[in-house]
């Protein structure tokens, strides 16, 4: 069984370090302006940092200049093409082809990549990409289980496949949308979407024998989330999609929290390992009880299974597994007292759940005592006042530096 590659949102060099952390052999992220999530905190100097770190683990970046380009842009592509030839990433994710352009010109030592905005849905597609010089084809979202076992069965043998098994879904085609655009003036394909297929509408019909009148359609007074959907989860299709042998495995996310990184990297982590360990005895409801202590959007196999699949929107609109937060990251381990990070309010009696990178179980305990960081006096409760506010605890077992703390609410 050849090793499958998972593949981790990194939407800024610390993120990148915590998914490294729990598992990943690799992240994907952005530039400063030229990707599809210019919020994300990556700037160039982070880029270069997170490049040198995870070579120096033996692990891989991918650097996604995904957007659709306007003329304008092409001097700032052409500038950063010549700075990733010399930092030498392990691929450029891309999908508009003047790009893919620029980059054989001022970077042809870094392999391309092509991203699923490109649409890619046949051999045809495949075989079409990989003339033109492409290393990896990132697969288009909407495809099913079938279509894609009989790609990986007649593509090129070298062409390296991508597919997403976790993470949010675009109410458009591939994620091509000019619906943020069309309403709020930010364009998702340039990397500053509103999201707006996630907002609350108001439905009225008009009358048939009465033009111009319209009648509110029945819904709550929130509206619906008519154009939003839930979030992709394969986990329990792992195993299916490991023996077809694709080459990596792709978390979305670059600009979820690093408790979300950590969780999902560490489930998936875990099920890949365990099943190419012992694929007899794979059993994916562990994994999957990890997943859903996430706080996400409900979850769903999309068109993976079948194609007929009407379990893909979320009219409410709402998130679920809100049993669990954001607790804190661990700054520094001592056996006493171990300085914390803290993300949410935390206080004397907190159920609290350490995330242990490789292993799928986490280490549970309550708080029994909390320290001012910078008195030492002991206190009852912390919330976060300022960014990087710390506490101290005592943790039931050695920890190191960056573990996640999971904090249950209820």
């Amino acid at each position: 069984m050849k090793k499958i590659e998972l593949l981790a949102p990194a939407g800024s060099f610390e993120k990148a370090k915590i998914a490294f952390l729990y598992g990943a052999d690799a992240v994907y992220c952005g530039t400063s302006s030229l990707s599809l999530r210019t919020r994300a905190e990556m700037k160039d100097e982070d880029l270069e940092n997170t490049i040198k770190y995870a070579h120096e683990l033996e692990k891989k970046v991918y650097v996604t200049l995904n957007i659709f380009a306007w003329d304008e842009k092409y001097e700032e592509i052409i500038n950063m093409a010549k700075r990733l030839e010399k930092l030498k990433p392990d691929g450029i994710i891309v999908a508009d082809v003047g790009v893919i352009d620029v980059l054989k010109k001022y970077a042809p030592s870094v392999p391309i990549h092509i991203s699923t905005q490109a649409n890619i849905i046949s051999v045809r597609d495949c075989n079409f990409w990989y003339n033109h010089g492409a290393k990896r084809v990132i697969m288009a979202r909407e495809m099913n289980k079938e279509q894609l076992r009989y790609i990986m069965e007649n593509k090129p043998q070298d062409l390296e496949v991508e597919i997403f098994v976790h993470g949010a879904i675009c109410f458009a085609f591939s994620g091509r949308c000019f619906l943020s655009d069309f309403l709020s003036g930010r364009s998702a394909n340039l990397g500053d979407c509103a999201q707006s297929c996630r907002w609350s509408y108001q439905l009225y019909a008009e009358e048939k024998n009465n033009p111009g009148k319209f009648m509110p359609i029945e819904i709550d007074e929130q509206g619906t989330s008519i154009f939003s959907s839930k979030d992709l989860c394969l986990i329990k299709e792992l195993p299916e999609i490991i023996e077809m042998g694709v080459d990596s495995l792709k978390i979305e996310g670059r600009l979820k929290t690093e408790y979300y990184i950590a969780s999902v990297i560490n489930a998936y982590r875990n099920a890949i390992d365990d099943y190419q360990k012992d694929p007899q005895n794979y059993d994916d409801r562990k994994y999957l009880h990890e997943l859903e202590k996430v706080r996400t959007r409900g979850l769903t196999t999309f068109y993976f299974n079948d194609r007929k699949n009407k379990d893909i929107q979320e009219f409410a609109g709402r998130q679920y597994n809100e049993n669990y937060e954001f607790g804190g990251k661990i700054v520094e381990y001592q056996q006493e007292k171990s300085v914390i990070e803290i993300r949410n309010k935390l206080q004397i009696g907190d159920k609290i759940e350490i995330i242990v990178p490789n292993q799928i179980e986490p280490v549970e305990f309550k708080i029994e005592n909390l320290w001012n960081d910078e008195t030492q006096e002991e206190i009852t409760e912390i919330s976060p006042g300022v960014k990087g506010q710390k506490v101290k605890m005592k943790l039931p077992i050695p920890c190191e530096k960056d573990w996640i703390l999971r904090r249950k609410k209820c």
